[in-house]
């Protein structure tokens, strides 16, 4: 089934993927993308929209750090957030830079004139009747000279264009960030956008996911097998079942005791997956050997590096008999990318490592597959 679709480019930012979770809440699907994916790939996307993210770097700094070309001849709204402001305006024939002071945390904005982008959103209006908004800034650059065609549609003392549009473009930029829930009107000024300006509908939804993830995952394993490392826990557990649905006996299931289980809880994975459900899985006892590489270590990232290594270890020993194996699956979803900031551009600042985004060895000789990967 075919859905209107938004691009997102990431630039680096750390909350990219909430973009796309705002998104997915108006039922609208979206992917996020890597900001130099270059023309054909816009092109050949055929998005109904075009986000431009946050990111950690100055336009005057990183000239490459660009959209391609193509997002802006594309005919279709294009957003941009934060440093996707500012990208855009360089790019356009603005001008952005820095006065030394960073805008950070709470701020209020007045709504100018009339946007399509802010018509009627407003937390509350001043004493003059023009609309304010409670928004999230954070930044150090500003646009100083906007695109021509371009308009002010909202601004405060420290950031006089807060935002900006080419309405006959269908161009909006806005220098605060909507997918945070700081910004109060944030989920409505996303819904605007894609609803009304890019005519998206609300025909994305979660039983429609699940038989085009089931189509999706029949194509890219064929007859090969799959072994998934099932935790008991909900993401691991899910992609278990969809994975099952599509391939059957052809997913064997690895559950490893590492000892640091709840009481009962193998046992309970075992009933549920294995006896209840028909799947097939191998229960791996190997507390000791986590214990092992764990006593002693008390720093909370070497321990998920610890962890993560031992699981690929185990898997590795089991896939060796398995032969027929040729994936592993993993319940990874945008969280966990998101615990490991930049997983896609590779150049935003990591929170965390978390052990479904950490990489496999060459010697594992598996391909990965994760079909929640997208989802949150």
């Amino acid at each position: 089934m075919s859905h209107h679709k938004i691009l997102i480019l990431d630039f680096g930012s750390q909350v990219t993927q909430l973009i796309a979770r705002r998104v997915r809440e108006q039922h609208v699907y979206c992917e996020i993308h890597p900001f130099d994916v270059g023309d054909d790939f816009v092109r050949a996307f055929d998005a109904a929209g075009v986000i431009l993210s946050g990111g950690p770097n100055s336009v005057y700094e990183a000239i490459d750090w660009t959209a391609p070309p193509a997002v802006f001849e594309l005919g279709v709204p294009v957003l941009g957030i934060c440093y996707g402001m500012q990208a855009m305006a360089e790019q356009l024939g603005g001008r952005v830079e820095s006065d030394g002071r960073r805008e950070f945390g709470y701020a209020e904005i007045r709504a100018r004139g009339h946007s399509e982008l802010f018509r009627g959103i407003e937390d509350r209006t001043n004493e003059q009747g023009h609309g304010l908004l409670d928004v999230w800034m954070s930044h150090g650059d500003k646009v100083t000279e906007m695109p021509p065609g371009f308009k002010v549609i909202a601004s405060n003392d420290a950031c006089p264009v807060a935002a900006m549009a080419d309405e006959a473009r269908r161009f909006y930029a806005v220098q605060f960030h909507p997918e945070v829930t700081h910004t109060l009107k944030g989920r409505q000024i996303i819904a605007r956008f894609v609803h009304e300006i890019c005519g998206c509908g609300n025909d994305w939804n979660m039983p429609d996911y699940v038989d085009e993830a089931v189509a999706r995952i029949r194509e890219q394993v064929g007859a090969d097998e799959v072994i998934l490392g099932l935790s008991g826990g909900v993401d691991s557990s899910v992609a278990a079942a969809l994975i099952h649905r599509a391939i059957g006996e052809q997913l064997t299931c690895v559950f490893v005791d590492n000892g640091l289980l709840r009481l009962n809880e193998a046992e309970q994975v075992m009933e549920t997956f294995a006896r209840n459900l028909g799947v097939r899985v191998i229960h791996v006892d190997a507390s000791e050997q986590f214990m092992g590489h764990l006593a002693g270590v008390a720093d909370p990232e070497l321990k998920r590096k610890i962890i993560g290594r031992e699981f690929v270890e185990v898997f590795q020993a089991e896939a060796a008999k398995l032969p027929n194996a040729r994936w592993l699956a993993q319940g990874t979803i945008y969280p966990d990318v998101i615990e490991s900031a930049g997983s896609k551009t590779k150049k935003a600042h990591t929170i965390k490592s978390h052990h479904n985004v950490g990489g496999l060895p060459e010697t594992l000789n598996l391909q990965l597959l994760e079909p929640l990967r997208e989802l949150f």
